[in-house]
């Protein structure tokens, strides 16, 4: 059997920032992210408290840093501001938490990587309390719903053909068993 990666979720600092615009400017990220240096403004914004209900987290498998990941609470997005293009917010208890990840490094995809970290990460954040979990990939980015898939996440059924541009899947602990 092989060893689990030894996987570790460090907050984002400033440190991070030229890891981070590399990281976004590769193509891998480019295509599902937006704009490099509007994503960066975004993860400073949080890092810097500006905006207090994200939360970004490098990734480091082994020692080594891999990946991005955040999570962000629903309750304080639902907002006119962020409703009129996303309505579907309004369908979710202000408790849930959503996230999102990306692979550094585009070497690393096709790997497992991303359900591998995506598990812990849940499982994290269930540590603290957290019951309700999403994560909404663009319909098209087909490796990332598998990854989802495999680390146990699941369509919402009632928001199915209701999110224009992104899917909503919800962490189901037990669907997690039967993906992998």
């Amino acid at each position: 059997m092989p060893r689990e990666p030894d996987i570790r979720f460090e907050p984002v600092t400033p440190a991070h920032y030229a890891l981070l615009r590399r990281w976004l400017e590769g193509p891998h990220m480019r295509q599902w992210w937006g704009e490099p240096a509007d994503e960066l403004d975004k993860i400073v914004d949080m890092v810097e408290q500006r905006d207090r209900f994200q939360h970004p987290f490098i990734f480091s498998v082994d020692g080594r840093p891999a990946g991005y990941i955040q999570y962000w609470h629903i309750g304080p997005h639902q907002t006119e501001e962020w409703t009129t293009d996303n309505p579907w917010l309004m369908e979710l208890d202000a408790a849930t938490v959503g996230v999102d990840i990306a692979i550094g490094e585009e070497a690393n995809l096709a790997r497992g990587l991303g359900s591998t970290v995506l598990k812990r990460f849940v499982k994290m954040l269930r540590e603290m309390g957290h019951q309700t979990i999403i994560i909404d990939p663009d319909p098209e980015n087909r490796r990332a719903v598998r990854a989802y898939e495999k680390a146990g996440f699941q369509l919402l059924p009632h928001l199915a053909g209701r999110t224009e541009g992104v899917l909503i899947m919800h962490h189901v602990p037990q669907a997690e068993l039967r993906a992998t």
